[in-house]
């Protein structure tokens, strides 16, 4: 069941000096919603701050009616998120098979975690070939289908997506895309972190542009892509 994301008012600081400045958006449930931003426009950090790992200083997030501001990030994934983080991160000398269990840790029933396997396999069956292989061994694209297969065995109701096109081919960015939208169409919530303007306004259903730490645009997907500010700012 999917799972609405609000932020609300949100401040996030490192050493005093806020990142996130009264930062606010919805990712509605059951739609891909975009977070769209620059190197250092402080779209990890909210990321960081949805999960615990920097909670806010200020402002609120809530999954759902549950509000899980400043909660240990065990029990921020327990509230029904998973994350793919940036840049893959996964174990290299586990295999791919070992890696998408650990995405189902909490999970203790081993038949449900085979089955879950079984549909992460349905979506990438290249992985069920490989699935003894050691993750470390497999290309940039095949650990990206690790990473995001992951995140499926957790079963979550909301699925951050942290720059899921970073560091791979057009050929596997590509790819990445056309497993976002049939995520979407399982009935998952997406929040979609990106740089990649064009492919993910392309899936997405609503969009948020951040800038040093501010929402400055927001809007449907087809209309950031006719945002001045937008285009001023990614398409010259």
């Amino acid at each position: 069941m999917s799972t609405r994301l609000t932020v609300q008012n949100v401040f996030t600081a490192y050493d005093k000096a806020d990142v996130l400045e009264d930062v606010s958006l919805v990712a509605e449930a059951g739609a891909i919603t975009c977070l769209l931003g620059s190197n250092g426009s402080g779209k990890t950090t909210l990321i960081r701050s949805i999960l615990g790992l920097t909670p806010p200083r200020a402002g609120t997030i809530r999954v759902g009616d549950t509000d899980i501001t400043g909660l240990a990030t065990h029990r921020v994934i327990a509230a029904g998120i998973a994350c793919i983080p940036e840049g893959r991160k996964v174990f290299p000398k586990l295999t791919a098979e070992e890696n998408l269990r650990l995405g189902a840790y909490q999970e203790r029933d081993d038949g449900v975690v085979r089955a879950r396997l079984d549909e992460v396999f349905d979506i990438f069956p290249l992985l069920r070939d490989r699935r003894r292989q050691l993750a470390g061994t497999m290309s940039g694209g095949e650990q990206a289908m690790v990473s995001i297969g992951r995140g499926l065995m957790r079963a979550p109701a909301l699925l951050l997506i942290d720059e899921p096109s970073l560091g791979l081919s057009p050929l596997y960015v590509q790819q990445n895309f056309d497993i976002i939208r049939r995520i979407k169409e399982r009935g998952i919530t997406v929040f979609l972190v990106e740089q990649n303007v064009r492919q993910t306004l392309a899936i997405a259903d609503y969009g948020y542009v951040l800038s040093k730490g501010r929402v400055v645009a927001a809007g449907a997907a087809d209309e950031l892509r006719d945002n001045e500010q937008v285009h001023a700012a990614y398409f010259g």
